[in-house]
């Protein structure tokens, strides 16, 4: 057995895993004394479970950066601008896919290093039609002819509520009493409706990856506007059938902005091999880890340059050139402590209004009270 023992924590996809595995593997063999061992959850056990409560027994752990005001709070990651050197820190910054690497950064300190970066972007089935729609209306089109899937659940409905709240004219949280105000939230969700009461209701339990499993399995579904998306999909020889990747639609003449999200590598405050811990750390997210090992193993980088890399889009049909553009108009979400009692519930009243063609501001006015419930609890009493 090796004489240091690593545990990882990450999620249950091809993205998720097979990246840290292949490269923990290599880390192995060049420090024999090291072994690096990962478990993996489902995206839902990662929403139910909180993460501080995991620092306790991972050493290694994959995070969501809306977490880090609970990082920040209760100190249970490095904060590792302490651990790392001046000149990585501001390579990982100049190379920053988005908004990716500064959200890991809250309260001056780096609470994760940014592997993995996603936004909700389109996707089409190029076998199937030559061009995906240019506009919102011609999604609508598409729509009304059943051809259009887009993930549902209440998790996805939220985050692209800020995005139709941003197309309507202002960002959300703007203000500590409502999430967005009134006539911007309804003109929002009236706008969701559009979409949402065309497509198949199955799409109420569907998440992205639910969505790029139908869509690459089957010929029913020929476009999403606007998905987390997944390389994977892709690349040859993943799924029955290859998904394009492209940028999202114009709304009112301006290109839709969506919510990033993406994974940031952390490490537990509570390690017994802290050193050992951060230094692979260093090696998985460096761009030339980044463009070599961890995409050609299934990857989503979260370095630049491997969205820049002839062959990361070669390997993914260009997957990563196409959506850059959508990366970098991404729009951040509130990382405060708190924030994510709001994120796991504000989805539900969204989904009910949409759902059953509701009144949007007795939706509006239940994301508001459970906003203002997330500002003034403490997550420990929630």
């Amino acid at each position: 057995m090796a004489a240091i023992v690593l545990n990882g924590i990450t999620w249950g996809h091809s993205r998720g895993i097979t990246p840290l595995l292949a490269v923990s593997q290599r880390y192995s063999e060049l420090h024999p004394d090291v072994e690096i061992r990962w478990k993996k959850r489902t995206l839902q056990e990662f929403a139910d479970f909180p993460i501080e409560m995991l620092t306790a027994d991972y050493d290694l752990l994959i995070i969501d950066h809306p977490w880090v005001g609970c990082a920040a709070a209760t100190n249970c990651v490095l904060p590792l601008n302490e651990y790392l050197p001046a000149e990585y820190l501001q390579d990982q910054a100049n190379h920053s896919v988005g908004v990716s690497h500064p959200s890991y950064h809250y309260n001056g300190k780096q609470w994760a290093l940014a592997i993995d970066a996603a936004t909700p972007a389109a996707s089409y089935r190029k076998d199937l039609m030559q061009y995906p729609p240019d506009t919102w209306e011609e999604v609508l089109e598409l729509a009304k002819k059943g051809k259009v899937a887009v993930p549902a659940i209440p998790i996805d409905l939220l985050m692209n509520f800020y995005t139709f709240c941003i197309a309507n004219g202002k960002e959300p949280f703007q203000s500590e009493d409502e999430v967005i105000d009134e006539a911007t939230g309804i003109k929002a969700i009236e706008t969701m409706k559009q979409l949402y009461n065309l497509v198949d209701r199955n799409m109420f339990n569907c998440n992205p990856i639910a969505v790029a499993e139908l869509m690459s399995s089957t010929n029913d579904y020929w476009y999403c506007p606007f998905a987390y998306g997944y390389s994977n999909y892709s690349r040859k020889g993943y799924a029955k059938h290859l998904l394009h990747y492209a940028d999202v639609v114009s709304f009112n003449g301006k290109k839709l902005r969506t919510t990033i999200g993406g994974t940031g590598l952390a490490v537990s405050a509570f390690s017994q091999h802290k050193e050992t811990a951060v230094d692979f750390a260093r090696m998985i997210v460096s761009g030339e880890c980044q463009r070599t090992m961890y995409v050609q193993n299934g990857g989503q980088p979260g370095h630049r340059s491997a969205w820049w890399d002839a062959d990361a889009n070669r390997i993914t049909n260009n997957y990563f050139e196409a959506v850059l553009p959508v990366m970098d108009n991404g729009y951040m979400r509130p990382r405060y402590n708190g924030y994510l009692y709001f994120q796991d519930h504000a989805g539900d009243p969204l989904q009910y209004c949409l759902m059953n063609d509701g009144d949007p501001l007795k939706a509006l006015n239940e994301m508001n009270e459970l906003y203002r419930q997330s500002i003034l609890k403490q997550p420990a009493n929630l």
